[in-house]
């Protein structure tokens, strides 16, 4: 096991090196630069921008260099800790990053808890009862929860946070916690936010999972290993969790390779609706404004998530999965 995540660790850094490459060409595509956008802003204002501004502005912030230039500069500054300045924030990216990921991050991992808490059991009784009314009901919330669109649920839940429980709109916290330092009541007003945007990120993820823990679990219900076993006179419950849930549970392990780079892209239009000082819309910004530094940063740090869930992943399956043999 040592010898394979050691191996696996290894492999990952020429991907982050292509990963990198990609980042920064994608965020070179769009036409102009950051100064660009200055003098766009600046004519809207009535402002003008000569062309000799423009230039100390394009030699200020580095934009005017070869793209090579500009790459090794920024992968250089990596290396060592450093991922550049935020043209927009006028702050360090690092600081914005870490901030925001961190939020992210503690956001997203909750979320995935709530999916594996939903999904696991209803999924496992959906199988198990198969064509029953908590079958047809679980279906049925797979449906809706797959179709609903994600602003609009979080719009509703809003509603309902506001109107039946007296919380604020918005936000992961009260107003007057947002810079406080963190303390008991400071962590009980997350919990009482936070459960908006985990049940808006979760429910799509969550009926997903749990169509494919049924139809998984209904292909080994029926298989020679699972009839041996219930022969020797085991126990219905620990047969079903002791053998075809614990083969039929890998498509929960193999998201996790998915599922933290999906939930944290994918809360860009909640983290907007919801206000939430989150990575996506930051993200988003970076990339209107040209911010190069800021946006590059976080592309890398997804692929980064990518990497790290898929390696996460393998290691699960290899321990919860006997057929799986590193060697």
């Amino acid at each position: 096991m040592l010898g394979f995540i050691i191996k696996r660790v290894l492999g990952m850094i020429p991907s982050l090196a292509a990963i990198s490459v990609l980042a920064f060409i994608v965020i070179q595509l769009p036409p102009g630069d950051f100064v660009t956008t200055l003098v766009a802003q600046a004519a809207e204002a009535g402002d003008t921008i000569d062309d000799a501004k423009m230039a100390v502005l394009r030699q200020r912030y580095g934009v005017g260099d070869p793209i090579l230039v500009q790459y090794f500069r920024w992968i250089g500054g990596i290396l060592q800790g450093d991922f550049g300045y935020s043209f927009e924030w006028n702050q360090p990216v690092s600081q914005l990053v870490w901030e925001r990921m961190g939020m992210t991050s503690l956001m997203s991992f909750i979320t995935l808890m709530f999916i594996w808490a939903i999904a696991l059991p209803i999924g496992i009784y959906s199988a198990v009862n198969k064509y029953s009314f908590g079958d047809y009901a679980a279906t049925l919330f797979g449906f809706i929860g797959m179709a609903t669109p994600n602003f609009l649920l979080a719009i509703v839940l809003m509603y309902i946070s506001t109107i039946w429980f007296g919380n604020s709109v918005g936000g992961l916290f009260s107003p007057e916690y947002v810079k406080a330092d963190w303390s008991l009541a400071k962590i009980w007003d997350f919990a009482k936010h936070i459960w908006i945007p985990v049940l808006v990120l979760g429910t799509a993820g969550t009926a997903a999972l749990i169509r494919v823990m049924r139809a998984n679990l209904l292909d080994e219900l029926n298989k020679p290993y699972v009839e041996a076993a219930r022969a020797k006179g085991l126990p219905e419950v620990k047969l079903i969790l002791a053998y075809p849930v614990r083969v039929a549970i890998n498509p929960f392990i193999s998201t996790v390779g998915w599922v933290l780079p999906t939930l944290i892209s994918g809360e860009l239009i909640v983290s907007t609706v919801l206000n939430l000082p989150t990575a996506g819309p930051l993200l988003l910004q970076a990339l209107k404004s040209q911010d190069m530094f800021l946006a590059g940063a976080f592309l890398l740090m997804i692929g980064a998530l990518v990497l790290i869930g898929t390696l996460l992943s393998d290691i699960l399956l290899a321990i919860i999965d006997p057929r799986i043999r590193l060697s």
